[in-house]
């Protein structure tokens, strides 16, 4: 029983109509789901994601008008999505060099992190992420509209990192609890950083941890709100009972209809999902027509006209 990686990551915006240009539009993502949050039907969930949008490829967005983050400790502090190889990394400096003068994106200078090139940078809402050389390993699903070329666009999601007071107890979580082991650890401007890798490992799969003693983090807009590890669909009943049988206070199962997931916090509060990869985003909608309208689980489904009648419209945008 293991996990096979990064699920998907759940994020923060309180500008969803910019959101969908920024992330369909600069960073070439496709919009996969354009649904609501189950629990706060008021709220968008967007999903954006490969041409495919395979499991480990979506970055997503609950909308909510909130204030920006206040940064801190006790908080996923840096998102990292894969391209493949050094000159993607580099047509990626130019292009969102060129985005920044516009669209307020804070960017860094490539540097060699961990082995591999990476690129930090922030989307205007002040969300921390970054670029990285995945050295072209695994499968890729390039978006056929997408506006950046095939050979540069983002593969998946990568390295998530988190930043705790306590890394001890974290680091128990994750090599205990969900049987990632740790593989080697970095230096950073903030101090060193522990990898921790699950199934195959490589950058999609893998958890960066930091000590940090900063005050704790107070989310809001340019935050992220929860990371999900991958599990094979069949494996879900046996990771509920694990982390009952662990006495960890969890959601128990949750049917997303897309995905079944478990939520529980590690000791510093971060949130933390395990789903599974199926059923998977064309449950409901065919692959071809993924996000171009407003889709509702089915025990939402009675309540279409309501919540669409809470919901500003919205149009992806395809910048070039």
């Amino acid at each position: 029983m293991q996990l096979t990686g990064i699920h998907h990551l759940t994020a923060v915006t309180a500008r969803a109509a910019e959101n969908v240009v920024f992330y369909t539009g600069t960073l070439g993502l496709r919009l996969v789901k354009k649904t609501v949050n189950q629990d706060d039907v008021s709220a968008y969930h967007l999903f954006y994601a490969d041409g495919l949008a395979s499991p480990g490829s979506d970055i997503t967005f609950f909308d909510w008008p909130a204030p920006r983050e206040r940064r801190g400790s006790n908080s996923i502090t840096r998102t990292h999505l894969r391209v493949p190889g050094e000159s993607a990394v580099a047509w990626w400096h130019a292009r969102l060099r060129e985005a920044g003068q516009e669209a307020g994106i804070v960017l860094a200078e490539p540097a060699l992190r961990d082995g591999r090139l990476t690129l930090d940078f922030e989307d205007p809402e002040g969300q921390r992420l970054a670029l990285v050389d995945d050295g072209g390993t695994g499968p890729e699903h390039p978006w056929d509209a997408s506006p950046v070329p095939a050979a540069y666009q983002i593969r998946g999601l990568g390295p998530i990192r988190l930043s705790v007071p306590d890394p001890t107890r974290t680091a128990a979580v994750l090599t205990d609890l969900l049987g990632m082991r740790r593989e080697r650890s970095f230096e950073t401007g903030d101090g060193p950083v522990a990898v921790y890798a699950m199934g195959p490992g490589g950058p999609a799969a893998e958890i960066q941890l930091l000590a940090d003693a900063a005050a704790p983090a107070q989310q809001g807009a340019g935050a992220v709100h929860h990371v999900a590890f991958r599990i094979p669909d069949a494996e879900y009943e046996a990771w509920a009972d694990r982390l009952k049988a662990a006495r960890v206070p969890s959601s128990g199962p949750v049917d997303r209809y897309y995905f079944r997931s478990l939520y529980f916090r590690e000791p510093n509060g971060i949130l933390f999902e395990i789903a599974t990869d199926g059923p998977g985003f064309t449950a409901d909608e065919p692959l071809e027509s993924l996000g171009a309208r407003l889709a509702l689980p089915p025990f939402l489904e009675p309540r279409r006209a309501e919540i669409e009648a809470g919901l500003k419209p919205l149009r992806p945008v395809v910048a070039g």
